[in-house]
């Protein structure tokens, strides 16, 4: 009790003694009252208030990996080659919805490979109505053994976005470029996590976490260009 006290005046001794010295710098007293320190009994945080001591810049996010369960985290993100298996951008996110993401990825791929994607595909998680333009999107879920029916022709007049996705997805044209991503995007987190065991950021704040994942995609990317016995090309002196 003793120790609660004196920090609390030595606290408050700082705080005064900081305004003290703005108000010799400037010539100008401060106004207001000097500051309080607030006694920890009767302070009471917001009922919503949240606040990690760990890492203050993380975010509470849903776990993908099991459901209805919740990590403290970042949103880390990957734009794949459907070819090569390459990362050809990468991003790292407070926000748990991966739906504000998906242009700014594309936008990246853009700056970073100098073209546009032919086609883009991404999970329920990035469906909103202002994504829907060449892109194909789940609209929700598939339970596990639910049968695909197929669609033809455009989508009936006046449908929702959501309902012009889902026929799209269910042409065969949009069915056979959904189904890749299965083949294309989550290998490639599956390799990071269980291959190279990368599950949890070694440093802390959204700066240096997000400097940590671009790295883990960079070397993941060196990692399968060595695999596949690719060579970088060099100029002989003559």
């Amino acid at each position: 009790m003793a120790r609660r006290e004196s920090r609390l005046k030595k606290i408050r001794e700082a705080k005064i003694a900081e305004r003290r010295q703005k108000e010799a710098q400037t010539g100008k007293k401060a106004g207001g009252h000097d500051p309080k320190v607030a006694d920890p009994d009767q302070s009471k945080p917001e009922p919503k208030a949240q606040r990690n001591f760990t890492d203050p810049d993380s975010r509470v996010m849903l776990d993908g990996a099991n459901k209805d369960s919740f990590v403290q985290g970042y949103n880390a993100q990957a734009a794949v080659d459907s070819q090569t298996q390459v990362i050809v951008a990468a991003e790292l996110t407070q926000q748990a919805d991966d739906s504000q993401q998906l242009i700014p990825m594309i936008q990246q791929v853009v700056a970073n490979v100098g073209s546009t994607p032919i086609a883009v595909s991404a999970d329920a998680g990035y469906w909103s109505a202002a994504n829907v333009t060449e892109v194909h999107i789940a609209t929700g879920r598939q339970r596990h053994g639910e049968p695909e029916e197929t669609a033809s022709g455009p989508p009936p007049e006046g449908a929702s976005p959501r309902e012009a996705m889902a026929r799209k997805l269910g042409t065969e044209a949009g069915r056979s470029i959904y189904k890749m991503r299965k083949a294309i995007v989550e290998p490639v987190f599956g390799q990071i996590k269980e291959r190279r065991g990368f599950r949890r950021f070694s440093f802390r704040g959204v700066g240096k976490a997000s400097l940590e994942w671009k790295l883990i995609c960079l070397t993941g990317n060196i990692l399968k260009l060595f695999r596949s016995g690719w060579l970088p090309q060099t100029e002989c002196a003559s």
